[in-house]
């Protein structure tokens, strides 16, 4: 970096350091580090998703404001993670202040490999469940065989679910196991990217050899293709290549490859020679797991009624979950107060109204279950019992039971039934799931749209 771009940040610090108290200048800002500054706009970079998440929403406006003392100008700012950073301070510390910048919420790690992989993305720091086990146990097979368990590998599921801890875990994994192993990780929108700029710096050679040639491609979002014809004639061919080549091929989506609209059907055919695997919402004690081995990551000591607490409260996806505990976390380590109900609600109460926005109630189960198959919500109610009306009450009790947190009683209410009939609607679906790839895609399809329905709901009273 430019010598009077470093003195501008130098200055910065400095000014950040008689403003902020010793302990806090230590932790936060002592371990940023200044990337690029380029016109009025400045890239600073830190060493994980912690520092990053919670710089971006206690001291941004803090730093801006320092630079623009410093320098008399305005900057923009952009912070990013890198995880090969070094944990140490970018301001020169006595060594007392950089051992103390040695937080506890920087994980240990083994020494780095040239890769984009996320190297805290492991099979070990991965939480399993009943509602991840499968695929859990299908990237274990496609890491420690590739290309001969299962090729390719197709994970789908909700936002924040796990499908990239999962994907770059077979990539982490397979490094570890062979050193020479040529393993690119990318998201379909970066592939795109340079495939623009291929195209613009007539380098298609050097594009196709990148990655036709490698011992696995793991490519994310794979749904970014739909409605990209080029694009998808391009990764056609690269999947081609690939596959001849006996080589592994992961890939996520936030669908199963059939529900993609605009995706070629050649390309829907080979997404689905492999497996094809989802990941669905965590159940409670799934939750609670996480939350534990997140504090053990990060060797945080949280009472156990905090983290069932917010393993109750919060169920849409695992980044608002962990973020929760980041959250708490972070102010008994600021603050060194406890955290009581009161405070801990005080604290959360942004995610936790997101959270009642998102629940999902057994009529728009009930409406959604009836529309796919064609039948008035009534019918799901009355008494008539013939099995085009039977199955999909069935199914919408299931659904009643897994989507929501209301209970068998309540649920037969909500159906005129009794609650053994609900009990006994759940175990006919799961049962009939567990044999059946078709009803396991419909009822995937049904709770995207219910959750979909209830989003568009709330939006339209907000």
């Amino acid at each position: 970096m430019h010598q009077q771009h470093k003195q501008l940040w130098n200055d910065a610090c400095g000014h950040l350091k008689e403003t902020l108290p010793n302990d806090i200048f230590n932790k936060w800002i002592a371990v940023i580090q200044c990337k690029e500054i380029s016109g009025d706009r400045i890239i600073l970079v830190v060493g994980n998703d912690f520092y990053q998440s919670w710089l971006e929403e206690h001291y941004l406006p803090l730093i801006k404001n320092a630079l623009a003392v410093v320098s008399g100008r305005t900057f923009e700012l952009e912070l990013t993670v890198d995880y090969n950073l070094s944990s140490e301070p970018a301001v020169q510390e006595p060594e007392s202040a950089r051992d103390r910048v040695r937080s506890i919420l920087n994980p240990k790690r083994a020494p780095e490999v040239k890769t984009n992989l996320n190297k805290n993305y492991t099979f070990d720091s991965f939480v399993v469940g009943p509602s991840n086990q499968f695929a859990h146990a299908a990237s274990m097979a496609s890491a420690q065989s590739p290309s001969r368990a299962y090729n390719p590998l197709f994970i789908y599921g909700g936002v924040g679910l796990g499908k990239t801890h999962l994907m770059q875990a077979i990539g982490n994994f397979i490094l570890s196991k062979k050193e020479r192993g040529k393993i690119c990780y990318t998201t379909s929108e970066a592939f795109l990217n340079e495939y623009i700029e291929a195209l613009q710096t007539n380098s298609l050679a050097k594009f196709r050899k990148k990655f036709r040639t490698v011992d696995a491609l793991l490519i994310d979002d794979i749904h970014f293709l739909a409605k990209k014809e080029r694009l998808q004639e391009e990764f056609f061919h690269t999947f081609n290549a690939i596959f001849e080549n006996h080589k592994q091929i992961v890939m996520t989506s936030d669908r199963p490859a059939g529900e993609l609209d605009g995706l070629a059907p050649r390309l829907v055919s080979r997404f689905e020679w492999g497996l094809v695997v989802e990941l669905e919402n965590p159940d409670v004690e799934t939750r609670v797991a996480i939350l534990r081995k997140k504090c053990e990551q990060l060797d945080l000591s949280i009472d156990p009624d905090i983290v069932f607490y917010i393993a109750e409260r919060i169920s849409s996806n695992i980044r608002r979950l962990e973020g929760a505990l980041i959250r708490v976390a972070s102010y008994a380590s600021l603050t060194g107060q406890k955290v009581d109900h009161a405070k801990l609600e005080y604290l959360l109460r942004d995610t936790l109204d997101q959270e009642k926005k998102l629940a999902i109630s057994i009529e728009s189960v009930q409406k959604t279950v009836a529309d796919h198959y064609d039948l008035r919500v009534g019918d799901l109610l009355g008494p008539k019992r013939p099995k085009n009306i039977a199955w999909p009450r069935q199914v919408a009790m299931y659904l009643s039971r897994t989507m929501t947190d209301q209970s068998f009683p309540v649920i037969g209410s909500a159906f005129s039934r009794n609650h053994a009939t609900v009990v006994h609607a759940c175990k006919a679906v799961e049962k009939e799931k567990s044999r059946d790839i078709t009803l396991r895609q419909t009822l995937s399809l049904l709770q995207q749209r219910i959750g979909q329905q209830t989003q568009n709901a709330d939006k339209s009273i907000l």
